[in-house]
């Protein structure tokens, strides 16, 4: 009987060996598949999560930015239609950006921030600063949150918008609205011409503060527009003494000269006794009813919504949609 006892023994603690060790072999390997699936988890994870911070070749060089900016100071007001139109949340903007009719909606919570007022920038806590080169205390600046510059014209006024695009990580969206643009411009420019001629002129004309001036095809007030997109010309005289350096004051008494066939005015209406004299009524653009007026606030920049505005103006103006 004992004979037969020690084998069945034997077979059975064989058994049980086998046993714990297919346990302990399915046990590492659900460990490890379990350790895979987690290594793969945090891969995908890894690979999906959007960075935080993005570098922007500035015109200083890189610069780390964020690269979904939350609440941008602007201390240039010459870009604030640029980050409004891409739908980037700003918390601070100077005064003249604020005049702008066309800015209201979107400023009406907005902060009234100047270069000069480093203390107010800081307690807006921004994640990012958009200033110009030319900007005071931007030294200052760098230290509260990344500050970008930009140098008046380093850019043509399109490019600028592509280029603010880059930084605030919606470069496609702005290209698609600049090729838009250009394609609609150009079409009113023909249209335009269809209607008036090939040679048509056009001069913009700036009532501001009492004073006058007339301006070339790259200072705001739609001669981007008119000029570079619409392909529509200037006099002679506004060419020569205008063009290079982007404007020239004048007096009402020269202004017959510089007058083309259609007038666009930018005029803040704070005195308009000008609109009153013999010169300015005697000017042909005027005695025949072609005078685009404009409320100047809303015309000085070129971003994409001011934009939008003065192409509108301009096909009623000359269309008479």
């Amino acid at each position: 009987m004992r004979k037969v006892f020690m084998p069945l023994l034997i077979v059975f603690m064989l058994i049980i060996a086998a046993c714990g060790s297919n346990n302990a072999t399915n046990s590492s390997s659900n460990s490890n598949s379990n350790t895979n699936v987690n290594n793969i988890t945090q891969q995908e994870a890894s690979t999906t999560t959007e960075p935080e911070f993005v570098t922007y070749e500035s015109e200083n060089g890189p610069i780390q930015v964020p690269a979904k900016p939350e609440r941008v100071v602007m201390l240039s007001s010459g870009y604030v239609g640029n980050v409004l139109a891409l739908g980037i949340p700003v918390v601070g903007v100077d005064s003249w950006a604020i005049g702008s009719s066309l800015f209201a909606d979107k400023l009406k919570d907005v902060a009234i921030i100047s270069e000069d007022d480093v203390e107010g920038v800081l307690n807006l806590e921004p994640d990012l600063i958009i200033a110009s080169s030319t900007t005071a205390n931007l030294e200052k600046f760098k230290e509260i949150a990344p500050t970008i510059t930009y140098t008046y014209n380093a850019f043509d006024y399109l490019s600028q918008h592509v280029e603010i695009g880059k930084l605030v990580g919606k470069e496609a969206e702005a290209e698609a609205w600049v090729n838009d643009f250009k394609a609609r411009a150009k079409q009113a420019g023909q249209d335009v011409k269809a209607k008036h001629g090939d040679d048509v002129t056009v001069t913009v004309i700036e009532h501001y503060a009492k004073q006058m001036a007339v301006f070339g095809n790259n200072w705001g007030r739609g001669t981007e527009v008119i000029y570079q997109e619409m392909g529509l010309g200037m006099t002679d005289k506004v060419t020569e003494m205008a063009l290079a350096d982007g404007y020239y004051s004048l007096s009402l008494e020269v202004l017959p000269e510089y007058a083309g066939d259609f007038i666009v005015l930018s005029n803040d209406g704070s005195d308009n006794s000008f609109k009153e004299t013999d010169t300015y009524k005697n000017i042909p653009a005027v005695s025949n009813g072609h005078v685009i007026e404009a409320n100047a606030a809303d015309f000085f920049f070129n971003d994409p919504i001011t934009l939008e505005f003065q192409l509108q103006l301009f096909i009623d103006g000359f269309l008479g949609k």
